[in-house]
């Protein structure tokens, strides 16, 4: 197994001040199942004591003079203003010099100019979750009684815009829209995001349990994107981005493909060689391995009763971390593109193979496909770099090489 060389200046955390607790149903979330796990332990809100000692807390476990506080859910807004009030206050008041930033990842149903206004003022960098063409975001990203969302949401990015706020996209990619790449990214476009990330939802049908571990003829949900979907949905972005985007539109999957190639760590946790560097904190002070395995199996403990620097290094999280690695299959040790993926998200490993001890990446073929098909793209942008240029200068030949 390898050796873990997480520090205590490497893990991040992502808050849920709410919990599992949304504005939204959507049919493909994976917190709001947790409902069942958390509803009797969970606050309704992080309290204003434990929020302060969370921001005391994460603030002197970091020796970097850059400090970043992500908060997530269930839907984040759900804390109220007043909230992110004290949460600034609390920053201020343990800063000690260290440069304080906040990324806020929201469905931004709720967001209006009082929102606008005070993420303008203290510099928030918003996530906003939109799957681009409305009637697939309107598929599965609906109110609690039913009703679409995408209007609703465009009118928020609008206001982001007006008041000049830093804000993304984050776009699931499921059974409804991995073979709409083009016009997802298109849509994305034209909304005025430059920042674009796509996520996988890959769900086994009913997972329930102390610990996530699924049956070998596990099925898979219906909302998920197909095998080797993904890998086509990607690979039409890629080819819509090329054309005239390369350095003015940033997809965080090329982006980290890019740096990877040029010899760098992945800023990806499913690309890393390990994980457990990213942990999550819930309403009540638990502390979690990962946002992807908020078990009970997975539960460090507790910000009011242990060091958050402790959990975050103790020999659990170690072993979590390790596991990415120290689990893969021979399939995975053998392949061309093993130091690109690592075998993926491990809790997307529910393949079983003949002969192997451990399970496949679900993925796998995706993976395949995208690293397969941008490699000679990220090879000549390397070269640029490399040279002494930047990447966009590769885009004439690039454009020869994937013309179609």
């Amino acid at each position: 197994m390898a050796k873990s060389h997480l520090q205590p200046t490497q893990f991040h955390m992502m808050a849920k001040p709410v919990s599992y607790r949304c504005n939204l149903k959507c049919d493909y979330c994976f917190y709001l199942s947790k409902e069942g796990m958390m509803a009797e332990h969970s606050s309704e809100r992080m309290s204003d004591s434990m929020l302060k000692r969370y921001v005391r807390d994460y603030i002197s476990s970091q020796d970097t003079k850059e400090i970043d506080f992500a908060w997530q859910g269930g839907e984040p807004t759900l804390a109220g203003l007043d909230f992110y009030r004290q949460v600034v206050k609390y920053q201020k008041m343990f800063a000690e010099g260290k440069n304080i930033s906040n990324s806020f990842q929201t469905n931004a149903v709720a967001i209006n100019r009082q929102w606008a206004e005070f993420f303008y003022e203290n510099n928030f960098l918003i996530g906003v979750s939109i799957d681009g063409i409305p009637e697939i975001h309107d598929r599965y990203r609906v109110s609690v009684n039913g009703q679409p969302t995408f209007e609703r949401i465009k009118h928020s990015i609008d206001l982001l815009k007006e008041y000049q706020i830093n804000f993304n996209t984050l776009t699931v990619v499921n059974d409804r829209n991995w073979n709409k790449g083009k016009e997802t990214y298109l849509a994305l476009k034209a909304l005025g995001s430059e920042f674009i990330q796509f996520i996988p939802i890959v769900e086994i049908d009913a997972q329930q349990g102390e610990r996530y571990s699924p049956d070998k003829d596990a099925r898979m949900a219906p909302f998920s994107v197909p095998a080797h979907g993904y890998g086509q949905f990607m690979t039409d972005v890629f080819n819509e981005w090329i054309k005239k985007d390369v350095g003015k539109v940033f997809v965080r999957m090329f982006d980290s493909l890019l740096a990877m190639w040029l010899g760098y760590p992945s800023p990806l946790c499913i690309l890393s060689k390990e994980c457990g560097q990213a942990l999550v904190i819930e309403a009540n002070g638990d502390i979690y391995s990962c946002d992807h395995y908020v078990y009970p199996a997975n539960k460090l403990g507790n910000i009011a009763k242990t060091q958050l620097s402790k959990l975050a290094t103790s020999k659990q999280q170690r072993r979590f971390g390790n596991a990415k690695y120290g689990c893969l299959t021979n399939l995975c040790h053998c392949c061309e593109f093993h130091g690109l993926c690592y075998g993926g998200c491990p809790k997307h490993r529910i393949l079983t193979i003949e002969g192997e001890k451990h399970k496949q990446n679900y993925l796998c073929s995706s993976y395949k496909h995208i690293f397969e098909y941008t490699a000679p793209a990220m090879h000549m942008m390397v070269e640029e770099i490399q040279r002494g240029g930047i990447a966009a200068h590769a885009v004439s030949r690039l454009l020869k090489l994937y013309s179609h």
